[in-house]
């Protein structure tokens, strides 16, 4: 056994015993982490409220010898005090962290997932957009090279502006194939651009009909994949955005 430090996001926690808490973490070059922090419920927690999910952090972890290590350190990274400073902001968080936690595999380093992470937090801090969590869900899906197929038809490689997205199939279906939910041109542009690099323009799409068709295509491909529904959607359809 043996101490190791990281850079990290508290993906989630839950109880352990009468005043520990098991915390899953992110890590930068570990990958995802389950880690006993010891005592942390307790008021004079040397913790304090570091090891909250959404946090950034930089911690010392003592190697177990199972699955569960052992936090020893924990230091924050970066503030974000805005992400609890709103329902929208914290419903939005609550999304990209179930996601990243049901896609990461306990000891699998990603650095790029990491990486997408933080820096959508870092956005939801500043401004929060309507789009964040639908742009994040297909870049992460990007990633793991599984995104949907939004250029052209899945069937036949056509391309053609007015097509059906048929999740099932990976993507999109032109008229001739037909088959699949139906998209508007408006969210298929959207769709298109931000697998195709125009994501800062998307990030100032205004809430509305096309931002909601996005939202629903998006959480539909991740949970095609994830083969499990989100339950923190849910939330995030419940509040009002900013």
């Amino acid at each position: 056994m043996s101490l190791y430090r990281d850079d990290a996001v508290v993906l989630r926690t839950y109880k352990l015993g009468e005043a520990d808490r098991v915390v899953v973490l992110l890590c930068r070059s570990a990958g995802k982490v389950r880690a006993v922090a010891k005592g942390v419920r307790r008021t004079r927690s040397k913790f304090g409220s570091r090891l909250e999910p959404g946090s950034q952090i930089q911690v010392q972890l003592h190697e177990g010898r199972g699955e569960l290590d052992l936090v020893t350190q924990a230091e924050t990274i970066v503030a974000r005090p805005n992400l609890r400073a709103d329902m929208s902001r914290m419903a939005h968080v609550a999304v990209l962290l179930e996601v990243v936690d049901l896609l990461a595999l306990d000891r699998d380093p990603v650095a790029r997932r990491y990486d997408m992470l933080v820096g959508a937090l870092g956005v939801v801090e500043e401004r929060d957009p309507p789009l964040l969590a639908a742009a994040f869900h297909l870049k992460l899906l990007a990633t793991e090279g599984v995104a949907p197929e939004f250029r052209e038809c899945v069937v036949c490689a056509a391309v053609d502006t007015e097509v059906g997205f048929a999740v099932e199939a990976g993507g999109v279906r032109c008229r001739s194939c037909g088959g699949g939910r139906t998209i508007s041109n408006e969210a298929l542009a959207v769709c298109r651009a931000v697998l195709g690099g125009g994501l800062s323009a998307v990030l100032d799409v205004p809430d509305g009909d096309v931002a909601r068709e996005v939202d629903t295509l998006a959480i539909a491909a991740v949970e095609a994949h994830l083969e499990r529904r989100l339950r923190s959607v849910s939330v995030l359809h419940a509040t009002p955005t900013n």
